[in-house]
């Protein structure tokens, strides 16, 4: 029978000859963790590989995804649809073992890891889901969620300030399932670290209220063993130290920067396997190994016991049975898009002049008894962003039943751990914060986008309306950034029925994350006719017409369409023929057909007018190089509101003179 290192030699060989094979990857990291894998993977993870969506599997991260063919050797040793074809075809186009673990790619990846530090925040929000669900779900006699959560992380993550957000704020909400292990080995790219990262990482964390487990041989698996026991009976998060030898098994490069990112080369591959006792050529794993790694059928066993758990959990509670496989299945209620649209119709009859932000808020107190999957958020902005309604129930390490999080002054970790809460399932997470500090979090928000996660930012405060505040706090080109932002779609409401349907739009998506921009100024409702309303959740819409064809357009956004139509009324009596698009999501507009754009837009009209108080440079791609932009070339200034619209350009008088100069040409 083989023993544990030669089970752990099977990860080390895969991964050093599938990085040589493609001649790029790093196989420092899987060499020096494979100990502590194959102690976590045969003896404690609960994992299927014939069905990675098991409900109650329990989930592995690795945060320094740099290491992915750890987790490749991984998913193919233990039986998963991952062949040893894939594995040769590392980091290879279109292949399933791309450089840096993706969601999507390969069967038993539960996240996209690369940037370093959002795995473990990812991991914290998976602990976060588990430990909300199973508040909501679990009754006395039936436990039907109760799994981890395993993180990988290196010195890399934990010179990530990212790690310092997320993981203190783990401690607080005390995510006991959470198990992460530190691979101490004192190397980065640059050499050793002691010269640049002297941190006292088990004092730091214990600061935060973790468990730490000190000085664990991450080469002595009997170490590691009682290290796991010890952290899965802990209420609180876990970090286990491992001191690991990086490249672990390298004659000449175990223990250097050399083994961290580069192939080890033929010759040192040689004497590695010499020195391992590894007598198989590349890619060869005998059959006997595959036995021992093969967790086919104690992963079959695990579900079927669940299985057996859950169907007298459905005859003892059918409705929660129910609704669990509801959510879990990422659908919504059957009846959310008919009440939405009711409440909707409502709003256009009501009429309100209101901040978008305060329209966010009465479209959630609307929302939120309709979805108990809604678990929101803010960055410690609440009152301002104005992310809780009536039935908000904050979560806590001592009652985790509820629907929101206080996540504190931590955009980015907010952000990459909402990630995680939708990666999990079972939520459909929202989280806010002024627009500005999208740029805490813009990575986070690349990665929601890259996985096609249903995630939901609310970005209040939107432009130079914030007013007082000053530049450092207005945002300019914040808009632009996300709106390049593939598989984002980006909506700025021109008033509270905007507003609504962009909440509703990004509710109902699910392929992919909705950045919500909302102002703090109050917006003029606009009247639409039943067409114009439908027409809305297009992304873009006539919303002011001429008789006849139109020789001008106006294109706007947010609080300038208010603007627009006061332009629109001017000129028409002066006998313009002028359109009024509103146009809240340029994304979405772009997806329509080419002949509803030619509807909205006709090529034929050259005269176009964008107003936007955000970066001008953004919109030629409506206006084309013929038409204008009334919009911002610089930052902003500290004073009120209506003094900085009228210092930056966006009246009247100056849309106006801009739209006579225009049809002069």
């Amino acid at each position: 029978m083989p023993s544990r290192r030669e089970r752990a030699n099977a990860i080390r060989a895969l991964s050093m000859d599938a990085v040589q094979k493609a001649n790029s990857g790093h196989p420092g990291a899987p060499m020096g963790m494979a100990d502590i894998a194959e102690v976590l993977w045969n003896d404690f993870l609960k994992h299927n590989p014939a069905n990675p969506a098991f409900v109650d599997r329990d989930r592995f991260v690795m945060s320094n995804g740099h290491g992915s063919m750890l987790v490749y050797s991984l998913l193919h040793l233990t039986g998963y649809d991952l062949s040893i074809d894939d594995l040769k075809n590392f980091r290879q186009l279109h292949s399933r073992t791309p450089g840096h673990p993706e969601y999507g790619y390969t069967p038993g990846v539960e996240t996209t890891t690369g940037p370093l530090g959002q795995g473990i925040a990812n991991a914290v929000g998976f602990a976060i889901a588990e430990k909300v669900l199973a508040a909501q779900f679990n009754r006395p006699g039936h436990a039907i969620i109760n799994h981890y959560t395993y993180a990988f992380l290196g010195d890399g993550c934990m010179m990530e300030g990212i790690s310092h957000e997320v993981c203190s704020l783990a401690g607080t909400l005390g995510l006991g399932k959470l198990i992460a292990f530190y691979d101490d080995n004192g190397i980065s790219i640059d050499g050793e670290v002691e010269g640049w990262f002297r941190d006292d990482t088990p004092k730091r964390f214990e600061a935060y209220g973790w468990q730490v487990i000190r000085n664990v041989d991450g080469h002595d698996a009997d170490e590691i063993k009682i290290a796991i026991e010890t952290a899965r009976k802990s209420e609180q998060p876990t970090l286990i130290c491992c001191k690991t030898v990086i490249g672990f098994g390298s004659p000449n490069k175990q223990g250097k920067e050399e083994c961290h990112g580069a192939p080890l080369g033929a010759d040192e591959i040689a004497l590695t396997r010499e020195k391992l006792g590894w007598k198989y050529g590349p890619f060869e794993i005998p059959q006997a190994l595959y036995d021992e790694w093969n967790g086919r059928e104690k992963g079959a066993a695990a579900e079927a016991e669940w299985d057996q758990r859950f169907a007298a959990y459905s005859a003892a509670h059918p409705q929660l049975a129910n609704e669990l496989i509801r959510r879990m299945s990422g659908e919504l209620p059957a009846d959310f898009s008919e009440k939405a649209a009711a409440f909707i119709a409502e709003v256009a009859a009501k009429g309100e002049t209101i901040a978008s932000r305060k329209a966010s808020q009465n479209t959630l107190n609307a929302f939120g008894p309709l979805l108990p999957e809604l678990l929101g958020g803010s960055a410690d902005l609440a009152g301002s962003n104005l992310t809780l309604w009536k039935g908000c129930k904050s979560v806590s390490a001592e009652d985790a039943a509820g629907n929101y999080l206080h996540y504190g002054v931590r955009e980015f970790g907010m952000s990459a751990i909402m990630n995680g809460i939708a990666l999990h399932g079972g939520f459909v997470p929202y989280g806010a914060t002024f627009l500005i500090f999208m740029e805490y979090a813009r990575n986070a928000v690349r990665m929601s986008a890259l996985m096609k996660k249903r995630v939901l930012y609310v970005y209040t405060h939107d432009s130079i309306g914030l007013g007082e505040d000053g530049p450092t706090h207005q945002p300019i080109e914040q808009l632009a950034s996300l709106r390049g932002t593939p598989n984002l779609d980006t909506w700025r409401p021109a008033d509270a029925v905007e507003s609504a349907i962009a909440w509703k739009y990004a509710i109902e998506r699910d392929d992919g994350p909705s950045a919500l921009i909302f102002s703090r100024q109050n917006l003029t409702h606009q009247a639409r006719s039943a067409e114009q309303l439908a027409d809305v959740a297009k992304g873009a819409y006539v919303l002011k017409d001429c008789a006849g064809e139109p020789e001008l357009i106006l294109i706007a956004t947010g609080s300038e369409v208010g603007l627009a139509v006061q332009a629109f009324d001017a000129l028409s009596a002066q006998g313009r023929q002028v359109r009024v698009v509103s146009m809240p999501s340029t994304s979405v507009f772009d997806r329509q057909d080419a002949a509803y754009k030619q509807a909205v837009l006709p090529l034929e009209v050259s005269a176009r007018i964008a107003i936007e108080a955000a970066h001008a440079d953004f919109w030629y791609k409506y206006v084309g190089l013929e038409g204008r932009i009334i919009g911002m070339t610089t930052f902003g200034e500290s004073g009120p509101a209506d003094q900085l619209f009228e210092a930056f350009g966006f009246t009247l008088g100056n849309l106006l003179a801009t739209a006579n100069e225009l049809l002069e040409d």
